[in-house]
C-alpha cells in the first residue's frame, strides 16, 4: 500500500512535500494542493521528504508548472529525487523543470 505524499506550508508560498510521489497518490495530492500553492506570486516546492516517486510523480511537477504559467504564477523546485530527475532526462524535460540551487 502506498504511503500518502502530504504537502505542508514552511512560510507564505513555500512547502515540502513528505511521502510517496506516485501513481496512487498525485491525484489526492494534486486536489489538496490546487488552493493551497497559488495564493502566493512565487512558490517553491521542496521534495527533500519524498520517499519514492515515478511518472506519475514527474507529470504533477509539469501540471503545476503548466498551472503557475497560466495564473501568471513563478514556481520552483527543490530537491527533486534524483529518480525522478533520472526519468526527465530520458524523457527530455529536465529543462523545463525550474529547479531552485
Amino acid at each position: 500500500m502506498a504511503e500518502d505524499c502530504v504537502i505542508e506550508a514552511t512560510a507564505e508560498g513555500r512547502f515540502v512535500l513528505r511521502g510517496e510521489l506516485s501513481f496512487s497518490t498525485v491525484t489526492a495530492l494534486s486536489e489538496k494542493s490546487s488552493d493551497l500553492l497559488w495564493q502566493a506570486e512565487q512558490v517553491t516546492l521542496d521534495l527533500e521528504g519524498v520517499t519514492r516517486t515515478d511518472s506519475a510523480g514527474l507529470a504533477l511537477l509539469i501540471e503545476w508548472l503548466r498551472i503557475a504559467r497560466r495564473k501568471g504564477k513563478t514556481i520552483q523546485f527543490r530537491n527533486i529525487p534524483q529518480q525522478m530527475m533520472a526519468v526527465a532526462e530520458v524523457v527530455g524535460l529536465d529543462r523545463l523543470l525550474p529547479v531552485a540551487a
